[in-house]
């Protein structure tokens, strides 16, 4: 009897630790409780939670709403501010404005660069703490009709340019935050917006030079000379319409294309002209050949680009 008493016990006993080893009350299913529930800044809703992100920094509502909030402050237009930078050996805007996270038109204008090839080492440069454009204001101009113009509100402009009335006096450089250049400005000022009009080498630049039929005398030179074999393509530096195309005792064969934005260019001494007046080319669009008509000393192409009736240099405008 004794010993039946014991082992009961013993079972007794084992019943019990198995009981607590595995707490049968973690299995026993509750309902679960709802999550608090907020409406949060600008719609949606918040969670009354505490997330830990994978950098080990704990977010909460309140955090997310401070985030909502600068994210609705950078929104707002800030005052204009600017950075010095010295240009290093290498640099050219593309990169700068890639580093700096703006647009070329931006440096370019802000910078009042007329052409950014001839970027030079040392130079400093403001680079401004936003996008846009300088505007400089002109006689009968109003703050109200420059903002037209760009389709701006005038309070920006007021607020950027620190300005404390609608008064702007002539003269005076506005930015114009958000806007960009002209695209044919763009080109203009990058180099990029001619092709070469044929293959070979610049015999003669643009500007003075001897006279190549009376060595004592100096004259003008209002294109360059790329001279090459008779019979090389000549093509059509940008695209328009021919405006002219015959011959000329000086120029020989000739072909004068109209251009947009003021544009024209003038291809001369040809051996053939395959266009005609009026035609419509494509840029790189064969429009004749080289060779040595009119005066002329070899075989060469005499590539002149006006811009509003007056020559410029074309070596400034070509990619």
């Amino acid at each position: 009897m004794p010993l039946k008493k014991g082992r009961d016990l013993f079972r007794l006993a084992a019943v019990l630790c198995l009981v607590l080893v595995i707490n049968p009350v973690q299995y026993i299913i509750r309902p679960e409780e709802p999550l608090v529930v907020e409406e949060g800044i600008g719609g949606g809703e918040l969670v009354d939670e505490v997330i830990l992100t994978d950098d080990g920094v704990f977010l909460s509502p309140v955090s997310m709403e401070t985030t909502g909030l600068e994210l609705m402050s950078l929104s707002k237009p800030s005052i204009l501010l600017n950075n010095s930078y010295i240009v290093q050996n290498g640099d050219n805007i593309s990169t700068l404005a890639v580093n700096y996270g703006l647009y070329q038109d931006t440096i370019i204008s802000y910078n009042k660069i007329a052409n950014s090839r001839l970027l030079q080492i040392g130079r400093v440069l403001k680079i401004p703490n936003q996008d846009g454009i300088l505007h400089t204001v002109k006689s009968g101009e109003t703050l109200d009709s420059i903002a037209k113009s760009y389709n701006a509100d005038i309070e920006v402009l007021q607020i950027v340019n620190e300005l404390f009335s609608s008064f702007v006096a002539v003269g005076t450089d506005l930015f114009i935050p958000g806007a960009r250049l002209d695209w044919t400005r763009l080109q203009e000022i990058n180099g990029d917006l001619f092709i070469w009009p044929t293959v070979g080498t610049v015999s003669s630049y643009y500007g003075y030079r001897r006279n190549p039929f009376n060595m004592a005398q100096y004259q003008f030179h209002n294109g360059i000379d790329i001279r090459g074999n008779t019979g090389t393509p000549v093509r059509a530096a940008m695209a328009g319409r021919v405006s002219a195309a015959g011959w000329d005792n000086v120029f020989g064969n000739y072909i004068i294309i109209t251009h947009h934005s003021g544009y024209r260019t003038l291809y001369a001494h040809l051996s053939v002209i395959r266009t005609r007046t009026g035609a419509y080319v494509a840029q790189s669009e064969r429009i004749g050949d080289m060779g040595n008509s009119g005066q002329s000393t070899g075989p060469h192409l005499h590539f002149t680009v006006y811009k509003d009736g007056i020559t410029v240099n074309p070596m400034a405008l070509m990619r």
